[in-house]
């Protein structure tokens, strides 16, 4: 019988991204050789009896953060706290689909998360890190219904932000359909300049004209010296208008102009609705990144809750690689398996135990410091880093940041796979501990590059941090 627990990912399958916790409408940034990855904080519902209700976003007041220098090992730095009460933004009610930006503001790089208030308007929340802490600069909204031009936007949501090259910012926002008449041409995307202060508007909005069946969901690229414009069409795209139109329903649509601010003309559809390749579908929200020189989209699916058994409409983000040929993206195909990894890990520097390509039978929760950490871990818990380079010498020693072990435990070091690999060396957890470093010899000494894994026995203990020596 196999004592390790079920990953919800296939082997080999980076896809979702992470496991631990839900994230929906992903925004990348981009920075100091890292991808930043926001998004939408989906939370289980449940009825008063414990039963779990169709997600209704309406309890969504947190965004959460992921980062990678690989694009397979993500590290968890937890969640924002933006609208609500108990956030940043407490004027706000929600905090849905997230936008990042930086920009080097007297002499210092400070850092822009955007993001809705549920259908009615745009915050904006400033930090000196890009995993906060964030403040909210101007107590209240960034764009709301009083803003001219924007009282008609059926919903005021889902921003996506421009860094221009000549050091101009432009967000752009907006969706929905105000009534039978404007099903093909709702009218209701807006674009606007950003103040030089990132955190105020440089004129008036304005609206994007003629973007066909417009649902939601703005992004916005630009790539060879022209701007593209991209959305998710609507839901009431009629069957006999697929082949002129060249997209159907809840597909990623794109546009270009040769200026930011438009007029943006038609180029076609990029990315169908996740039900045409997973068999799942329901909004379908997207971003285009570039990172090492490659080109990527960050989408959500509902992959994670159908290997939960759930189905209610939860979300996770995938990643899979973009590609242009002869100035055109090529319709992508969204995977599972999702993208390759670009470097490998080092493991003679301080790795956060929160970085990982898979798991099964963990969590991530934050501590007093901000760091996150791994907890929850019984019995055939397990996590694995893909990638380790051990180099030609290879380890000798390993060491593991361990807090309130309130049992004892043990954490076995694999290589390549739980089932078959090498175990190279393994951990006693003594209980009693409030913070404790544990150093051990291995018993094996990896060298070369390797798949790591950490598996777990015993429970009421947590990870921090580890490094080879």
């Amino acid at each position: 019988m196999n004592k390790w627990k079920k990953s919800f990912k296939g082997e080999g399958c980076h896809n979702p991204l992470m496991t631990q916790r839900f994230g929906a409408d992903p925004y990348a940034l981009v920075y100091e050789g890292r991808i930043y990855m926001y998004m939408t904080g989906d939370i289980f519902e449940r009825d008063e009896e414990g039963n779990m209700k169709e997600n209704s976003y309406n309890i969504i007041d947190t965004i959460n953060i992921i980062s990678s220098d690989d694009m397979v090992n993500w590290t968890d730095h937890g969640s924002v706290l933006a609208s609500s009460e108990r956030g940043a933004a407490k004027w706000g009610r929600n905090s849905w689909a997230p936008a990042a930006a930086y920009k080097k503001i007297d002499g210092k790089d400070k850092f822009f998360l955007y993001f809705a208030n549920s259908g009615n308007g745009i915050a904006v929340l400033t930090s000196d890190s890009p995993t906060g802490p964030f403040v909210d600069p101007i107590q209240g909204p960034l764009i709301s219904r009083e803003t001219p031009h924007c009282a008609e936007v059926t919903w005021l949501f889902d921003p996506a932000v421009l860094m221009d090259d000549d050091g101009n910012a432009y967000i752009y926002f907006g969706g929905g359909i105000p009534d039978d008449e404007h099903i093909a041409n709702p009218q209701t995307a807006r674009v606007a300049k950003l103040g030089a202060d990132m955190i105020s508007l440089d004129g008036e909005p304005i609206a994007i004209d003629n973007v066909s069946y417009l649902f939601e969901d703005s992004g916005i690229n630009k790539i060879n010296g022209e701007y593209y414009y991209s959305y998710c069409s609507n839901f009431q795209v009629p069957d006999e208008k697929v082949d002129e139109l060249g997209f159907g329903c809840g597909e990623i649509i794109l546009m270009k102009s040769n200026n930011p601010m438009g007029p943006f003309s038609m180029v076609g559809s990029v990315l169908k609705n996740p039900e045409h390749f997973f068999g799942l579908g329901g909004n379908n929200h997207h971003c285009i990144f570039t990172f090492e020189g490659k080109h990527y989209i960050a989408y959500h699916t509902r992959i994670l809750e159908q290997e939960m058994g759930v189905l209610k409409g939860y979300r996770s983000t995938n990643i899979d690689e973009v590609v242009i040929k002869d100035g055109v993206i090529v319709p992508i195909e969204a995977s599972r398996k999702g993208v390759s990894q670009t470097k490998s890990i080092d493991p003679y520097k301080s790795q956060s135990a929160a970085t990982m390509a898979n798991m099964a039978g963990v969590n991530t929760v934050a501590i007093a410091d901000g760091k996150m950490v791994v907890t929850d871990m019984e019995d055939g818990s397990w996590i694995q880093v893909a990638g380790v380079d051990f180099g030609n010498e290879g380890a000798n020693e390993f060491m593991v940041t361990v807090l309130h072990a309130a049992q004892s435990g043990k954490i076995l070091l694999y290589l390549d796979s739980l089932e078959n690999g090498e175990c190279i060396g393994q951990v006693e957890i003594a209980a009693g501990s409030a913070e404790e470093t544990v150093k051990v010899t291995l018993e094996k000494k990896p060298a070369g590059v390797h798949d790591l894994y950490f598996g777990f026995e015993g429970t009421g203990y947590q990870v921090k941090d580890w490094n080879f020596c």
